[in-house]
């Protein structure tokens, strides 16, 4: 059986950051890589999925966000994946993302779908805990201004 890209990257070799895990057609798959992998150090489930309800609503609302197809956790919480049509330059998807770390740690509010029509398991969100994620993430990229794909590793 093939495998899928993402197993086929050297895990050892990526750190925080932002990377393209593929491109599909005219879908970019970009990795947004919070801890490094196979360190031990991975993402809380309440902080996890508070950054994605939070970090989902503000990107689909952004310049970007016609183009913007899912955002989700990684399974091996250690991040997200961030879909978007190719009509974006990936210049503009890391200033995107830059951005919604802004505002995310700057909302003051109730967390965006929080209730139990909205989501199957509103319990678990905490807005103080995705404001922490976001912060100690937006310092570890603040400067990175290239995106890299897999392939270049």
């Amino acid at each position: 059986m093939e495998k899928i890209k993402s197993f086929c990257v050297d895990h050892r070799k990526l750190n925080e950051g932002v990377y393209i895990s593929r491109i599909d057609g005219d879908i970019v798959t970009y990795d947004i890589r919070v801890c490094k992998p196979n360190t031990g150090v991975l993402l809380d489930n309440v902080s996890l999925h508070t950054t994605e309800h939070m970090f989902a609503t503000f990107v689909r609302n952004s310049d970007i966000g016609g183009s913007v197809i899912y955002f989700g956790p990684m399974g091996c919480q250690t991040g997200f994946y961030l879909l978007v049509r190719d009509d974006v330059s990936k210049d503009k998807v890391l200033e995107t993302i830059k951005k919604v770390l802004c505002d995310i740690i700057s909302y003051d509010g109730e967390v965006f779908g929080k209730s139990e029509i909205e989501c199957g398991n509103y319990r678990s969100l905490e807005l103080e805990s995705s404001k922490s994620l976001c912060k100690e993430y937006l310092e570890k990229i603040r400067y990175l201004d290239e995106i890299v794909s897999y392939e270049m590793l």
